[in-house]
This record gives structure tokens, C-alpha cells and sequence, in this order.
């Protein structure tokens, strides 16, 4: 089996201030960098090993996977197929400002409808199809090995969420990612198996920001 280490990045002042961010390029801020710092500490302590490590392109990935390979002694590899979802005109709004300018667009959201984020983004579907597509292709490319995806939460729970999608009561509702956790899969081409969800144990007991707006939460009950 090809086992994957899901990461999200760190912390950025987007997460703090509850703003969408999508595919804008937002770097860590410093808090971001500690937890990746801490991240790539834990992985090292309990002497984890990546083949490789794929990173989306966007800079508080790009960025946390350049700690953690740092440690690691691991050259990070771009895949830009981890980006998150594409939140259109939402991106840099808070929630209040999504629902008050796209109120009838929020509403279809909300009532279940997978509707493209921000008008002209991308939609959930659209995201899943993108992010399991990547990864099935690095299981069938690098069968056996155990790899590390550094990316953001949406493409965390869509993974999580096609891992899940034959079984019954293996992940909690809503479905939390944090900034850095790990979420383990071990794969095969027919079989997806959750080792590890939304794992914080290498952070410290200071409170981290929510997670807040990369792409809705409610998204991992609608895949």
C-alpha cells in the first residue's frame, strides 16, 4: 500500500482574520512557521520517513513543506493539483461579507446545492475530482511508498472524504482540519484505509486559529 501523510499548512493572517483565501498566495505568519517548525520536529522524533513530499505551489504550503523537508533531509516536489478550492470573488472576505454581497449564492450553498464558490470559483465536486485524481495517479506511479502531501484543508477532506466513502462512522462531523495536522491514508488502487485524522499532537497548548474559510466546512457532509 502507498501511504500518505495529508498536511495542512500553518497558520497565515488570513486564518486569524476569518477570510477566504482560496488560491490567493498568502504566506505563513510566524505562528504558521512555529507549528510547521513543530511539525517537522514530531515527524523527525519518531524517525518518519517520505519517499517524497508533494506540496501545492501556493506559498503557506509551499512554505510548510519546505520546513518540514528541511528537517527531513526530503527535496519537496510542486503539485499544483493540491492548490485549494478556487473560492472566485470570495477570496480575502470574511463570512459576514460572503453573506451579505452573494446572499442568494450563500443560500444555495447552505441548502445543499455544490454551487461554484464565489460565483465564478470552483465547486466542490470539481475540487474532489482534481485532488483524488492527483493522488490516485502517485498510487498507481509510486505503489508501496510512503509520501507526505502538504496542501490545504479543502483537499484534506476531499481525500478524507474518498477514503471514507465506502465505510460507516469513520470520521467526525463537521469534519475539522487544522492548520498543520496529519491525517494518515493507506491506499491501493481498490482500497483506501483512515489510519489518522486531523492529528495536533506535535502543537503546543496554545490556542491556533480557527479554521476559518478556506473553502466551508459543511462541504465535507455534501461530497
Amino acid at each position: 500500500m502507498t501511504t500518505f501523510y495529508i498536511i495542512r499548512h500553518g497558520q497565515t493572517d488570513w486564518n486569524l482574520q476569518g477570510r477566504w483565501q482560496g488560491k490567493a498566495d498568502i504566506p505563513l505568519n510566524e505562528a504558521g512557521r512555529a507549528q510547521a517548525r513543530s511539525l517537522a520536529g514530531h515527524l523527525d522524533r519518531r524517525r518518519i520517513c517520505f519517499d517524497a513530499i508533494y506540496s501545492s505551489d501556493l506559498l503557506r504550503a509551499w512554505e510548510t513543506a519546505t520546513l518540514i523537508a528541511d528537517r527531513l533531509n526530503v527535496e519537496p516536489t510542486p503539485l499544483p493539483a493540491l492548490r485549494e478550492i478556487d473560492v472566485g470573488a470570495w477570496s480575502g472576505l470574511t463570512r459576514d461579507e460572503v453573506v451579505a454581497r452573494f446572499h442568494d449564492l450563500w443560500e444555495r450553498l447552505h441548502s445543499g446545492e455544490d454551487v461554484p464558490r464565489g460565483g465564478n470559483g470552483e465547486t466542490f465536486g470539481q475540487l474532489y475530482d482534481r485532488v483524488v485524481g492527483a493522488v490516485e495517479r502517485l498510487i498507481r506511479e509510486q505503489p508501496g511508498q510512503t509520501i507526505a502531501l502538504v496542501t490545504h484543508g479543502g483537499p484534506a477532506r476531499a481525500l478524507l472524504l474518498h477514503a471514507a466513502r465506502d465505510k460507516v462512522g469513520v470520521l467526525p462531523r463537521p469534519l475539522h482540519i487544522s492548520n498543520t495536522s496529519l491525517s494518515v491514508v493507506a491506499c491501493t488502487a481498490n482500497d483506501w484505509r483512515i489510519l489518522a485524522v486531523n492529528d495536533t499532537s506535535h502543537l503546543d497548548s496554545a490556542r491556533e486559529a480557527p479554521d476559518m474559510m478556506e473553502t466551508q466546512v459543511d462541504d465535507a457532509e455534501r461530497a
